[in-house]
């Protein structure tokens, strides 16, 4: 690693580190967190989502996809019955992933059209995850796997090149001499592994989705049968984008 490169992972963990920067608005995710955590009563819940209705649009509609995948037969027709089915862990991962979504709209060029690319193709990811679990239970595979969880988890996929480049964009935005991006993409290239952990850790994400995150990149094994990051691995592999390929 160069010095340049040294001085760049740096300044970008740090951004990392701020929430506040990376996701901008807050207002929701941190009294949803609160909530969350403390098994708030389901109409505070409610409450707290239905404050943001582009929010509450986006919950039912990503806790319906699951089910137009085939995979769940009963569709959400409330933003109560979609809370009740995901339950707390997979609220907090569309709540965040949307905000995540909306601050990276905001990036300005080239950094915007190169995140939306990733974006893409996170959303490409999930929808053959949850494709490839209707299979797999058309086959009668002795499988129980949330397809909620698994479409979370999909959504993470490239979570440390994601917030990379944010990161990397912000540093530049502040910066009066731009660093070149073969830097960043050197970077992404090189520390991905740790990058994305970090990432998991300094944003406060739960602990079960960074690990599933590491089976489905091939980084850690499970025993695990039901390991949503399992059958994620299958698809990451076909498109060629596990941060340890499978030999």
């Amino acid at each position: 690693m160069t010095y340049l490169e040294q001085q760049v992972l740096t300044q970008v963990k740090a951004i990392i580190g701020n929430e506040e920067q990376v996701i901008g608005r807050r207002g929701i995710l941190i009294p949803l967190k609160k909530a969350l955590i403390n098994e708030a009563d389901i109409r505070i819940i409610i409450d707290i989502i239905a404050s943001d209705p582009a929010l509450a649009a986006h919950l039912l509609w990503r806790s319906n996809t699951a089910q137009a995948g085939g995979v769940i037969a009963t569709k959400n027709r409330s933003i109560k019955d979609a809370l009740i089915r995901l339950g707390q862990v997979n609220i907090y991962r569309y709540s965040f992933s949307f905000y995540l979504k909306e601050r990276l709209d905001e990036l300005p060029e080239p950094y915007c059209k190169l995140v939306k690319g990733y974006w893409a193709l996170t959303e490409n990811i999930a929808t053959d995850a949850v494709h490839y679990l209707r299979e797999l239970e058309d086959n009668k595979q002795a499988i129980d796997i949330d397809a909620d969880e698994l479409q979370t988890l999909a959504l993470f996929s490239v979570f440390g090149q994601v917030i990379t480049l944010s990161a990397f964009a912000f540093l530049n935005a502040a910066s009066e001499k731009p660093v070149a991006l073969q830097v960043i993409k050197n970077l992404i290239d090189t520390q991905q592994q740790s990058l994305s952990i970090e990432a998991f850790e300094a944003l406060g994400l739960d602990d079960e989705l960074r690990n599933e995150f590491m089976v489905a990149h091939n980084i850690n094994q499970t025993r695990n049968a039901n390991s949503a990051g399992l059958v994620l691995r299958a698809v990451l592999s076909k498109r060629n984008v596990l941060i340890n390929p499978i030999n």
